[in-house]
């Protein structure tokens, strides 16, 4: 590990430390920002559904759903994506990855980045995922640090295995980004819907690689739909200290909060579903990642963000029996020090109207959100620290 992340590591821990019960209220003011996808520059209606990753040469790449019409779910989609190789301050041409097929709509894109090269010395794999129309996914990877991507291969046959619990015709990956347990496992959240054009019914299941994406799997249904939770669907997950894999799911429910559940290797023995009194739940995506820690022995840090908005006067009103659809302000990053068990500090990154975001961490420890906000795609990128104080 080098000086510098050891230092802003260190650090880390002892804003955690002081954080503890010391942080609850929002703050916000001195995250450099930057727009990465302005959508009136690139000739589209509107960019959204971010996903953000830092390769293995450090190099972030930022991608979305560049959106053209209306700009709607279904309106005619292409997935782009732009690279920067510091830290966010600026960035390169804007990649068109998937679109102008025979596919109307190329949606949820999620990217995950190995932990090894495929071969010594050269750049970790890239994994990239995607679907089309919400009914067929496909499956790409880069080997040259994110700047081109193999020619993409359909993956929906992984799918077909959970019909034989859920005969479903609507499929969406992620979305944001993917993780690589330390077992070398690839996994990704999806959700699947019975619905047609519509997000909901839904359940949330996971599709995973045991061999760095040559082949992918139908893990079980990890959060199904019921009565309490219903229409669970856009997922997040993380890797805890002890191994497990904790999803994190936007849902319905007229409880307002986000719905948990963890697992041994992240594709069965599913816990039962749980809320978190402590995550508002807006109806909206969100975002997590861990936060390596400094050295051995030390618990990760777990940041999740989505916007932290419970004021049911101004939103949509719902379906009877359902959460409402709260109006999309004040994306806020949370900080736990105990697995997601608590959240003992929290930072307000954009106030005002804000939506789907996706957050990363690099190798010195600097934290980067790409969230949507008026005015495009917007990178805020933090210091740990900075959330806590």
């Amino acid at each position: 590990m080098n000086l510098s992340r050891r230092a802003v590591l260190s650090s880390v821990v002892i804003g955690l430390a002081w954080g503890a019960g010391a942080a609850e209220h929002a703050k916000t003011d001195d995250a450099r920002k930057v727009v990465v996808f302005d959508p009136k520059a690139l000739g589209y209606v509107n960019c959204r559904i971010p996903g953000l990753v830092v390769t293995g040469k450090g190099t972030l790449l930022a991608y979305c759903e560049a959106r053209r019409n209306k700009g709607g779910d279904w309106d005619p989609i292409d997935i782009v994506m732009r690279r920067s190789a510091d830290g966010g301050a600026t960035w390169g041409d804007v990649q068109k990855i998937a679109g102008g097929g025979e596919a109307k709509t190329y949606n949820n894109p999620v990217a995950i980045v190995d932990k090894d090269p495929a071969v010594p010395g050269g750049a970790p794999a890239v994994h990239f995922l995607y679907c089309t129309d919400y009914a067929r996914c496909y499956y790409a990877r880069s080997d040259d640090d994110g700047a081109t991507f193999s020619k993409p291969v359909e993956i929906t046959s992984a799918f077909e295995a959970f019909k034989k619990d859920y005969h479903w015709n609507v499929i969406a990956t992620g979305p944001t980004h993917g993780i690589q347990l330390r077992t070398g496992r690839l996994l990704v959240p999806v959700w699947l819907s019975t619905g047609g054009k519509s997000h909901h019914p839904s359940v949330v299941a996971t599709v995973y690689s045991d061999d760095r994406g040559a082949t992918w799997k139908a893990g079980a249904i990890a959060i199904p739909d019921t009565k309490d939770c219903p229409n669970p669907n856009e997922t997040v997950a993380a890797e805890l200290s002890d191994g497990r894999v904790m999803l994190n799911a936007r849902n319905e429910s007229a409880k307002q909060r986000r719905v948990v559940v963890t697992g041994p290797d992240g594709a069965s023995n599913w816990s039962a579903p749980a809320f978190d009194d402590a995550l508002v739940e807006p109806i909206c995506n969100g975002s997590i990642v861990r936060v390596p820690a400094a050295k051995a022995g030390e618990r990760p840090a777990i940041l999740f963000a989505n916007p932290d908005n419970g004021d049911t006067s101004a939103g949509r009103a719902g379906k009877p029996g359902l959460g409402k659809w709260l109006a999309r302000k004040n994306v806020t990053v949370r900080l736990s020090a105990d697995d997601g068990k608590t959240w003992s500090a929290k930072r307000s990154i954009e106030p005002g109207p804000s939506g789907y975001s996706d957050l990363a961490v690099d190798a010195t420890g600097k934290v980067h959100c790409l969230f949507e906000r008026a005015g495009g795609l917007t990178l805020a990128s933090f210091d740990v620290a900075w959330v806590t104080r």
